[in-house]
């Protein structure tokens, strides 16, 4: 169960982390039809996937948490999933709304307003990233004891 969980939890943190360092910035430079297509695509795409591995790995965490409840650092563990709890919330009331905007749209509709919403979700999701790197890193120290 351990490894199963950190394969997910690792997995997950490493897509998030890739967009945020690679993707985005990769379709920054196309031109702007590509840009746009290639934002509307991704959206609709990961849109459809990343809400069942997030809750995934929520439970993963948790059912780990619950196992291991007599350990040492077991603050470390239910630190990892209120951590990975914020960064659901704020993927729900921030994020994912904005994604919605961009499927909903389509690329040929892709405004400057959408545009701003855009790099406003990147801004954000940098800050989701952290989070998941924050509770990974807290379930790894949490399940080494």
């Amino acid at each position: 169960m351990e490894i199963l969980t950190i394969i997910c939890i690792g997995l997950m943190t490493g897509v998030e982390f890739c967009i945020a360092a690679f993707i985005n910035p990769i379709f920054a430079q196309l031109p702007e039809a590509a840009r746009n297509t290639a934002i509307s695509l991704g959206a609709k795409q990961l849109g459809r996937v990343m809400p069942f591995w997030y809750i995934g790995g929520l439970l993963l965490l948790v059912t780990e948490s619950v196992v291991k409840r007599h350990s040492s650092h077991i603050e470390l563990l239910w630190s990892a999933c209120l951590t990975w709890v914020a960064a659901i919330v704020l993927s729900i009331f921030f994020l994912v709304p904005i994604n919605n905007r961009i499927v909903a749209a389509g690329p040929s509709a892709f405004s400057e307003e959408l545009r701003r919403q855009h790099d406003r979700w990147h801004l954000l999701h940098r800050w989701r990233v952290a989070a998941l790197v924050i509770a990974v890193t807290m379930f790894l120290l949490g399940v080494q004891a």
